[in-house]
């Protein structure tokens, strides 16, 4: 079965090339500002999520071995 694109997917797509075009055009200083804001944004909402996978701690044991 074939489904044809609909109009939501169409849209979308436009808004990512869009992007892609405006992060094309940016100079490296707004770059790292963009990479910046995304971390802090990850770090405030999502903290708890990355301390807990996130970080690699001591081997885990199994059954009291290494």
């Amino acid at each position: 079965m074939t489904r044809k694109a609909g109009l939501g997917s169409l849209l979308l797509l436009g808004a990512a090339a869009f992007g892609a075009y405006k992060y094309s055009k940016m100079s490296d200083q707004q770059k790292k500002d963009l990479v910046a804001k995304g971390k802090k944004l990850v770090d405030d909402n999502l903290g708890g999520i990355t301390n807990k996978f996130g970080k690699r701690s001591t081997p885990s044991t199994v059954n009291g071995t290494v």
